[in-house]
């Protein structure tokens, strides 16, 4: 069966972002100048996603005043002859784009069991609004590859550093299939570094079978007290085959400020607009912190020696 429906997620309170997103949704902080939420959706058709839905919560209107049309721009636009903006306004609202409330935060898997209605028994792919990937062919479009060839879950995976473990749900893998596809013994939600069985990581792309459904209705609290996808991921690798996909492209985590921060800087070097002045603006603030550090070496040093030439008088 042909994979042609996305779920996008997007009901979060984005805490680590407040006080900002107090008033505003996370989704829709911007990259130089498009919200973070427009690079998934477009990864979504880039990969041949027919249906898109996103799940939002309280607070989030936003996103969908970004993907509705909006006359009285459009029309100043198209009056005053910029065609080029016009053309980027437009490119947000021919999109088949869906939206359903997740009434509490409960968990990612309560978030995507409010889409099996819209899914109706096909299967589909989830796609996390922290995780920004890059790569000659999409991320998602990757997942439904390997789905043409195993026709069982896939999810995606990525070597982090060990340390960082205890931040993803790890698969323990169980011998590698071909070509960075592995079988999977199991799934574990945020594991001690101590007891992680791999530092293969999973990084928000999912292509899952719709039996997930069943499990999500029973599944139980896990970590956090939240209602975890990875542990139904878990069960449901009980009863038919989940693979694990390696990526291996570019990830930008835009989860947390320094990540965000990250990701805007490189994306601005490569932004049209911006890149020039953005380049020569770190170049001159990098020799600006380079001479603080040189200055704050020399007076280190003359403290020191003060301090021993004082010692040496006293003695």
């Amino acid at each position: 069966m042909k994979v042609r429906k996305a779920v996008i997620p997007a009901a979060g309170l984005g805490t680590r972002f407040l006080p900002v997103t107090k008033a505003m949704a996370k989704e829709m902080l911007p990259i130089v100048d498009k919200p973070t939420i427009q690079f998934i959706v477009e990864e979504a058709l880039a990969s041949g996603m027919e249906d898109v839905l996103v799940i939002i919560g309280k607070g989030k209107r936003s996103i969908e005043d970004h993907f509705d049309s909006n006359f009285e721009l459009e029309e100043t636009l198209r009056n005053k002859g910029k065609n080029e903006l016009l053309k980027m306004v437009e490119e947000t609202t021919n999109i088949n784009l869906h939206f359903i409330r997740q009434p509490y935060p409960k968990g990612l898997g309560h978030a995507v069991l409010q889409a099996e209605a819209f899914i109706g028994g096909e299967p589909f792919v989830v796609m996390l609004g922290d995780d920004l990937m890059m790569d000659k062919t999409p991320l998602t479009k990757q997942l439904m590859s390997d789905y043409g060839k195993t026709h069982a879950s896939t999810i995606a995976v990525m070597k982090v550093p060990h340390e960082e473990v205890s931040s993803y749900g790890v698969i323990e893998p169980h011998g590698e299939v071909k070509n960075g596809l592995y079988n999977v013994a199991s799934f574990v939600e945020k594991p001690k570094p101590e007891k992680a069985p791999s530092n293969l990581a999973i990084i928000g792309r999912y292509l899952l079978t719709p039996e997930i459904f069943d499990v999500l209705r029973d599944q139980k609290p896990g970590a956090g007290g939240e209602i975890q996808l990875t542990d139904a991921i878990d069960t449901l690798n009980k009863t038919q085959r989940v693979f694990a996909h390696e990526f291996k492209g570019k990830r930008y985590d835009v989860g947390d400020k320094f990540g965000f921060l990250k990701t805007s800087i490189e994306y601005g070097l490569t932004h049209d607009q911006v890149k020039d002045d953005l380049r020569k603006f770190i170049i001159k603030l990098g020799k600006k912190l380079e001479a603080g550090k040189e200055v704050k070496l020399v007076l280190n040093n003359l403290d020191k020696i003060f301090s021993e030439n004082k010692n040496t008088k006293g003695s």
